[in-house]
């Protein structure tokens, strides 16, 4: 089993479940050629019939995290092993199926990757707060709905006007808005480590400090920020015009009205320490300023 250097337990099971449901890539190994003859006649067959290899595989790794596992540790290791193998599955579209499935492939993988990484990640910088919602694959009935709405839109389209999804330019410039958005809020994380959490707290831990340099240093609310731009890249990796403006608006909308209520709770943590910080940094979102208590001192005055 793997060694994970300076993770607990719950991410070390994660990360080799994770890695186990990855495993279904072997099945370009297994029809590759390399096995015949000794294997000819299956070889032809699973190639002819790849999506059997992954329901074979599937199962039978669950059944091993059956057998290895039991009750929290067993939950940990299916939700890892489960986006492993959607994570494996999206490299399989993206090669095997037709050219305007291979952006769903592409947007499989980054999804199932963030995923994947916000557990990591939290086992990693903030351990004490590592639990199975932090997979965030339950994170909320809105979120869901969002994700199918995209679904609908990139299958109805692609139906129609399959040339439109394979504008490579479009989709591979979404690719790269994920990946900054993903390396801002991974930097977030792991720089306010124990200060960071993924519900706003209304009360102030003992521990709780005020972040203010790394990723933090360039915007008030980096983890927003890269969440952001990764939830509108994601729609242009699928080419979806209408839900990648429909995204952008929703986005705004949540973080505005989410950044406005948790500098409440920080100027009544930090009180001037956070009114210097907000003169110095913006929030990183456009057209977003965050409550504004000195403002509205000024206006009560006059």
């Amino acid at each position: 089993m793997i060694s994970c250097f300076r993770m607990v337990h719950e991410g070390q099971i994660s990360l080799q479940s994770f890695l186990l449901g990855l495993g279904i890539l072997s099945y370009f190994l297994v029809t590759c050629g390399l096995w015949s003859p000794r294997l000819g006649v299956a070889e032809e067959w699973l190639q002819d019939h790849p999506w059997v290899y992954c329901s074979c595989f599937f199962a039978s790794v669950n059944a091993v995290l059956a057998l290895a596992f039991r009750g929290k540790s067993w939950q940990i290791a299916v939700r890892g092993c489960f986006l492993g193998t959607a994570c494996g599955l999206g490299v399989m579209v993206s090669v095997l199926c037709s050219s305007s499935y291979h952006v769903f492939g592409w947007y499989m993988v980054v999804l199932t990757l963030f995923h994947y990484s916000e557990y990591i990640t939290t086992a990693i910088g903030n351990p004490a707060t590592l639990s199975l919602d932090s997979y965030l694959l339950n994170h909320s009935v809105a979120y869901g709905l969002a994700a199918v709405a995209s679904w609908v839109e990139f299958f109805i389209e692609r139906h129609f006007l399959p040339e439109m999804k394979t504008l490579w330019y479009l989709s591979t410039f979404g690719i790269l808005v994920c990946l900054w958005g993903e390396i801002i809020r991974k930097a977030a994380m792991l720089t306010a480590k124990t200060n960071f959490n993924h519900i706003v707290q209304t009360e102030r831990q003992k521990d709780h400090e005020l972040v203010t340099w790394g990723a933090y240093s360039m915007f008030r609310h980096p983890s927003y920020v890269g969440w952001f731009w990764w939830s509108i890249g994601t729609q242009l990796i699928l080419v979806n015009p209408i839900c990648t403006i429909a995204y952008a608006l929703a986005s705004w909308s949540f973080f505005y009205e989410r950044i406005y209520f948790e500098e409440l709770t920080l100027l009544k943590f930090f009180g001037e320490k956070y009114l210097d910080y907000q003169k110095k940094v913006g929030t990183g979102l456009p057209f977003i300023r965050g409550y504004q208590y000195v403002r509205r001192v000024r206006q009560e005055s006059e």
